[in-house]
């Protein structure tokens, strides 16, 4: 390893990111993908934002849900992408400490953010199908606002601590990361200190924040169903279910790639580092991306905005 990428430091001013490490080759052609996906996401859910606002008759608790689920599918894609298609197109690998640490924490803070999102989206469906006659009354404008401050107050809080760990180790040896992007346990490996505090507090974070999600919205959603299943007639099945299934499939494709990139990470021991960088990549590209999707192709209030739009401007 050269002199440059290895030294004795306590407050290191930049840090090395690799990109995808045996796969620099091509990272040209890696980034149309992703750059691909990026740009859906960001016109996407623009697209979202802008037909909510516009739209007099989607201001109430879910659209303003889809709105703030839009916003932090925004923060964390951008958060990442620039600085990796940087490294991607101009092999600009050199981060600032301060930097990293900053990217991090966004990251990381959002993606807890967006978690306690699909918690609140859960408990909506759950008023609107088995409490209906109740859910103006109880999910008012004021508890929509506050639900949404505790989402962020929550990631910043429970993210926090990862931050201030990181900021106080003494680092020595390499300064290369070996991803396109500044995680919190990526950085950790490099501080010249007992780092585990930093895993089991990480490990925490995800058992007992996104985990607890998790349980949240499985037995909101058994209530659900056994509410949907006790209704007379088909058709009603049929619309309830129809107004859960966006929610669902936007749960599935976050907390899927979720799941699989945690599981690849801890026991995929025999797989290639380039195939771990690469599904982690899809977690944080594919959610942002489809969530706007969805939402535009099954909620029929959407579409029909949307499509009313366009086919306005066209005549």
């Amino acid at each position: 390893m050269s002199d440059s990428n290895t030294t004795n430091f306590t407050n290191p001013s930049t840090f090395i990111l690799l990109g995808i490490p045996g796969l620099e080759a091509a990272h040209v052609w890696i980034s149309i993908p992703f750059s691909t996906m990026y740009i859906i996401a960001i016109l996407g859910n623009f697209t979202i934002l802008f037909i909510v606002k516009m739209e007099l008759s989607l201001h109430g608790p879910m659209y303003y849900f889809l709105c703030m689920l839009a916003v932090t599918d925004l923060v964390v894609s951008t958060s990442i992408l620039p600085k990796m298609l940087a490294i991607f197109w101009f092999n600009s690998r050199e981060i600032n400490f301060s930097a990293c640490l900053t990217q991090l924490y966004v990251f990381h803070s959002f993606s807890v953010m967006e978690s306690g999102i699909f918690v609140a989206m859960a408990f909506d469906r759950y008023v609107a199908i088995c409490d209906p006659l109740r859910h103006s009354t109880i999910l008012t404008n004021p508890v929509v606002a506050k639900i949404g401050l505790a989402a962020v107050l929550r990631g910043g809080i429970f993210v926090l601590p990862c931050l201030l760990l990181l900021r106080q180790w003494p680092y020595c040896g390499t300064k290369i990361i070996p991803q396109p992007y500044c995680i919190h346990m990526a950085v950790a490996k490099l501080a010249c200190a007992d780092i585990r505090v930093n895993s089991y507090y990480g490990l925490f974070v995800l058992l007992c924040v996104k985990g607890l999600d998790v349980i949240f919205i499985v037995v909101s959603y058994i209530q659900i169903l056994r509410a949907i299943f006790s209704l007379p007639t088909k058709d009603a099945h049929l619309k309830n279910f129809g107004t859960c299934g966006s929610h669902l499939c936007v749960i599935l494709a976050f907390y899927i790639p979720t799941l699989f990139s945690s599981l690849t990470s801890r026991f995929g021991h025999n797989l290639p580092l380039h195939f771990h960088i690469c599904i982690a990549n899809m977690y944080l590209l594919v959610p942002p991306m489809l969530n706007p999707i969805i939402y535009g192709v099954r909620t029929k209030q959407i579409r029909d905005r949307l499509l009313r739009r366009f086919t306005h401007k066209g005549t």
